[in-house]
């Protein structure tokens, strides 16, 4: 296990520790991934948890091996787990960033949200996948995290995407525009005044949207001392076979770290 950094020695403390083993993706595939080189790369360490208290998505299984996959590739290691124990004060120190994959409904008891409360105070990083926006609805400060709360969503179906900011780490690997199908989840409100909105559904192209021609899908935030990021997608196993939506997780996760490059 590599040292703690020195940005988490304020949060590791009276909360209890958790220990879990680290799980290091195996072998690179070819998808290539521009960015710093391996060399002025550090080594860190990200936190996948996928607890589910309602819908559970088939796709979650496929969601852990592709992130396993892009550590390994991008000098990240991936901790998968559905123990809400890991989230104390030590248990999250070590981690650069938590990905919130596909979870739903109430996944952590009040000393546990105390504990990640304070791992985002001390700079921690989080990354919101599709019904990451489908849970703790009981916990206002999950909900400014994250940026908005599910509402309902129309069938699976494929929609044009338009990309509102190509300098971000998640999206400048895309064009103008970008077609695909997923589940696309209406919110309860429009999180575009309270955050960097990095791409937007064209409800014109697709059935069932509620948003009213505004309708952010993908989208980051600094928060509370630390770093948000949400995108909608990744309901279906498909879209973690697809290299251009593994790269835009990729730009997430690298953003709530903190290692992205420049015009992150």
């Amino acid at each position: 296990m590599s040292e703690l950094p020195t940005r988490r020695a304020l949060i590791g403390g009276a909360l209890g520790v958790a220990a879990l083993p680290i799980v290091t993706a195996p072998g690179a595939s070819a998808l290539p991934v521009p960015g710093p080189s391996a060399a002025s790369r550090e080594p860190y360490e990200v936190l996948v948890f996928s607890r589910t208290a309602g819908f559970r998505h088939d796709a979650i299984d496929e969601g852990i091996a592709a992130l396993k996959e892009l550590g390994a590739e991008n000098d990240f290691q991936v901790t998968a787990t559905e123990d809400a124990a890991a989230f104390t004060g030590d248990g999250l120190a070590r981690f650069q960033a938590v990905v919130f994959l596909n979870t739903t409904g109430d996944v952590l008891d009040a000393t546990q949200q105390a504990a990640f409360e304070q791992y985002i105070g001390g700079g921690g990083g989080y990354v919101g996948v599709h019904s990451a926006a489908d849970t703790e609805y009981g916990w206002p400060w999950y909900g400014e995290l994250v940026g908005a709360y599910f509402q309902s969503h129309p069938h699976i179906q494929n929609a044009t995407v338009a990309v509102e900011d190509r300098t971000h780490d998640a999206t400048a690997h895309l064009g103008a525009t970008w077609r695909r199908t997923d589940e696309w989840y209406n919110f309860r409100t429009n999180p575009r005044a309270g955050a960097r909105v990095l791409a937007s559904l064209d409800e014109s192209s697709y059935s069932g949207g509620t948003m009213n021609g505004d309708h952010p899908i993908a989208w980051c935030k600094e928060y509370a001392g630390g770093r948000s990021f949400y995108t909608g997608g990744g309901h279906t196993a498909e879209s973690y076979a697809q290299a251009d939506f593994r790269r835009h997780l990729l730009g997430g996760i690298r953003w709530a770290a903190g290692t992205a490059g420049p015009g992150m």
